[in-house]
């Protein structure tokens, strides 16, 4: 009989499964043996939420090969969704179920957000798709800030006026305060557990047909076309899938705070900007290297915080240091198609 052979891709998907059971295995010993600082301690689900928000965006971004600026939106999105739903059922059901339906309604209804979003947005490309996306992150952001939901008898309503809220019994979600009082049902094992899916089902999805079919957009989608892939369709699946992805990191994220609520730091531009930092930091395309480098640009400036400003001088090395180390083919080819100065030169030559 011949003898099977894993290929590279199965390889690398193995590796990068490994490396996470590993992490989280290394980190729980750790844990118990009293070897993290409740500081620490604190900084294991934000790590879980940001590297499969990395992850999310490196399908749209890495595989896909669109600039999207809008993932703190979906994000945005499935936190507030999900806390509502916990805020609504949490004296009737019990914590586990009402935990894992609320990472599910955080996923889905990002992704019906993604899907809506992604039927105009996806005919653009380039530097014109990644402002509709910063636009639509910036609408949810403001939006979230305007939105009063109370319960008044045994309905629920909403409003955009700040006055209506005086006649709600109970405030659910109160405008500018946002949702107070979620369930603090977020856990490490948790963030691993979403972590994980979310990283099986992208890699899977890459090293299926549809995966071929979207890198081959990403590649050349006029040749793409010429063969008969339906550039829309497959687009949309990765888009919408990354927005579930995102969904599920928000609700996450909701069940670790105290108090939701839609601030620039928190579900702003500069939030999209850093998630767009650990996928070409990571390496463009790389699913391994998008956790790595959120895992360790989240705890760089929290380890070094002791030595004070000087932190930052050693984060920005480091982030000199992950771009020449993973600078590839891909990331070269990325930045130069979102160049805008290059374009300009292309256009007066």
């Amino acid at each position: 009989m011949k003898k099977r052979t894993l290929t590279k891709a199965t390889k690398d998907n193995f590796a990068t499964i490994a490396m996470i059971v590993v992490l989280y295995a290394a980190v729980t010993i750790a844990a118990q043996a009293g070897l993290i600082n409740s500081h620490l301690g604190g900084l294991l689900v934000p790590l879980c939420v940001y590297a499969t928000m990395a992850v999310s965006l490196n399908l749209v971004v890495g595989i896909l090969g669109e600039l999207s600026l809008g993932h703190a939106g979906f994000m945005c999105v499935g936190a507030f969704s999900a806390a509502f739903f916990s805020k609504v059922t949490e004296a009737s059901m019990n914590t586990f179920p009402r935990f894992f339906l609320a990472i599910l309604v955080g996923g889905i209804v990002a992704g019906i957000f993604g899907f809506l979003i992604g039927i105009p947005v996806l005919r653009l490309n380039g530097d014109y798709l990644a402002i509709v996306t910063l636009a639509f992150g910036e609408i949810i952001k403001n939006i979230m800030n305007v939105l009063y939901v109370g319960k008044v008898g045994n309905s629920i309503r909403f409003s955009l006026d700040s006055s209506a809220a005086m006649d709600m019994d109970e405030m659910i979600i109160n405008g500018p305060q946002g949702i107070t009082g979620t369930p603090y049902d977020a856990t490490f094992t948790v963030g691993f557990i979403i972590l994980l899916i979310s990283v099986i089902v992208v890699l899977n999805l890459v090293n299926s047909r549809s995966g071929r079919a979207i890198m081959a957009i990403r590649d050349n989608r006029i040749a793409a076309e010429s063969v008969g892939i339906r550039v829309t369709r497959y687009k949309m699946l990765a888009f919408t899938l990354s927005a579930v992805i995102a969904g599920c990191a928000g609700a996450l994220y909701a069940h670790n705070l105290a108090s939701l609520i839609a601030t620039p730091a928190r579900f702003g531009y500069n939030m999209s900007i850093l998630f767009l930092v650990f996928v070409v930091l990571g390496g463009i395309g790389s699913t391994r290297g998008s956790i790595i480098a959120a895992v360790i640009l989240t705890l760089i400036p929290e380890v070094l915080r002791f030595i004070g400003d000087y932190r930052m001088l050693i984060y920005a090395v480091i982030m000199i240091v992950m771009m020449i180390v993973n600078w590839n083919p891909k990331s070269r080819a990325f930045i130069e198609a979102h160049n805008p100065f290059r374009k300009k030169e292309k256009e007066v030559q």
